[in-house]
């Protein structure tokens, strides 16, 4: 499988496909849902959207290392190193997931300036543990996801200008980001991090000790449980502007995106369903339904590429 996605996508260099591939096992080993969607892009796509992933999981991992022994100065040097080794130019091969990415960056023309927003919002992970109000918070949602649908909107391609696309793109991102946020609310107290604007959650009678209490007691507290009710209704509002885009993509990544788009969506479903006990359970969509949903989108991704122009190359390819 694996080979035939390299060879769609005109990748001949050995030590490449290397680095390629060891981008892929990341997803599929670390983004269940995100890698079940990419099955449902063009073979020639599906190389270049998991170096992506594989960067942003790297760098992801220097921060979020259990480890005791790495503090704050080490781990802030070593995503500097990651930083600085990125934008030196030249091909990277001794380190395969820079080698994959900065080859697709090179190849799709993605900006630069992404993936420096990206890694200003992982600098920040080092030291800011909370943000007072919803705009401190989309300063860091810029980098942290904002900046990922932009940099797959030249790979998943559009019928309009790109700059049409994006803030839809954008918006994407920053609905699966504030999902992941309400899903891993617990998980993130012991990282001693609250994703949520406090000046919101104050509105509710809410703090981060009182947060702690739900983490201690695994339980929701009513007053978390109506604070948690408000930022789901405004992920479910941004959901409904990001799904206006989807159109404006090209018919072959339609299904990939609009089935990322319905199943990260049914995690705010389960997180509902389950009264925002979300300090006791972790939201997940069943085995079952992720395949229904997909299975649905690969038969829309094969007629889209059967109406593929003839002679349509990825960037790149000769």
């Amino acid at each position: 499988m694996i080979r035939a996605e390299l060879d769609a996508a005109g990748i001949g260099d050995a030590r490449l496909r290397e680095a390629y591939r060891r981008c892929r096992e990341i997803n599929a080993e670390h983004g269940r849902t995100f890698f079940l969607a990419t099955r449902l892009l063009a073979p020639d796509q599906r190389p270049a959207v998991h170096a992506l992933y594989g960067f942003a999981r790297y760098a992801d991992d220097i921060l979020d290392d259990l480890d005791p022994g790495l503090d704050t100065s080490t781990r802030a040097q070593r995503l500097q190193g990651l930083c600085d080794e990125l934008f030196t130019g030249g091909d990277h091969l001794n380190h395969p997931v820079l080698a994959a990415v900065s080859h697709t960056a090179r190849r799709y023309g993605i900006a630069s300036e992404l993936f420096d927003d990206f890694l200003t919002s992982m600098r920040m992970d080092l030291t800011v543990t909370d943000y007072p109000n919803r705009t401190a918070l989309n300063r860091y949602i810029k980098g942290s996801a904002e900046a990922i649908g932009l940099q797959l909107l030249p790979i998943l391609g559009t019928v309009v200008p790109a700059d049409e696309a994006a803030p839809y793109a954008a918006a994407l991102g920053t609905a699966f980001q504030l999902t992941n946020f309400l899903r891993d609310i617990d998980e993130d107290l012991v990282r001693q991090r609250v994703y949520l604007p406090a000046d919101e959650l104050a509105a509710y009678g809410v703090d981060r000790e009182v947060l702690m209490w739900c983490h201690r007691h695994r339980r929701t507290d009513p007053r978390v449980r109506r604070a948690l009710a408000d930022q789901h209704h405004r992920t479910r509002q941004i959901y409904r502007y990001a799904a206006d885009g989807v159109a404006l993509l090209a018919p072959r990544s339609r299904p990939c995106v609009a089935t990322a788009l319905t199943l990260y969506s049914e995690i705010l479903d389960r997180i509902e369903a389950s009264d925002f006990a979300v300090f006791s359970r972790r939201a997940t969509v069943g085995t079952a339904r992720r395949l229904r949903v997909a299975g649905a989108g690969l038969i829309h991704s094969w007629q889209a590429r059967a109406l593929r122009p003839a002679g349509a190359n990825p960037p790149g390819s000769s």
